[in-house]
């Protein structure tokens, strides 16, 4: 009997991640941290949004829409141009947030795989954008979106969405 241990796979095989596509990502806390994006960690999430804007810049991806809900982050994503590399991205930004975090509290901050979708050209942008920025209502953390601190756009103005 064959005892080797098989991982998983969870990106596409016959996919690069490179080039416009638009992506739902979904990046989830160490599981031994429990709630760490919350009101007592209000600076942390800031200078983690800071590393969101800079990597999505250097890596040449639109940021839709991003939501810090306590113990995951939700993204949608959108790459410029034929260069744009959605997993060098995701990478640098965790890799990057993950020191800064440890160099502060001595624990890791993420798990070591993360969840993607890609959009298909037929799903509407706008959806999912919704689906993101109203995560805080249905986990009851607060009823308009628009008063939860840890979420917003690079390119739009949530203020005027929904």
């Amino acid at each position: 009997m064959d005892k080797r241990i098989f991982k998983k796979r969870i990106r596409l095989k016959d996919f690069n991640y490179k080039g416009q596509f638009r992506y739902f990502a979904t990046i989830c806390v160490d599981k031994n941290l429990g709630q760490c994006f919350n009101i007592e960690n209000f600076n942390i999430v800031n200078k983690l949004i800071d590393f969101l804007k800079l990597d999505s810049e250097k890596y040449n991806f639109l940021v839709w829409t991003y939501c810090f809900m306590p113990d995951h982050l939700h993204l949608l994503v959108e790459g410029k141009d034929e260069y744009s590399d959605f997993k060098k991205f995701i990478s640098s930004f965790k890799q990057k947030t993950g020191f800064y975090y440890s160099k502060i509290f001595n624990k890791k901050l993420w798990q070591t795989n993360y969840y993607e979708h890609i959009l298909r050209k037929d799903e509407i942008t706008q959806k999912v954008v919704k689906y993101i920025l109203e995560n805080p209502v249905r986990k009851n953390l607060v009823k308009d979106f628009k008063d939860y601190p840890f979420l917003g756009s690079f390119i739009l103005d949530i203020k005027e969405i929904l």
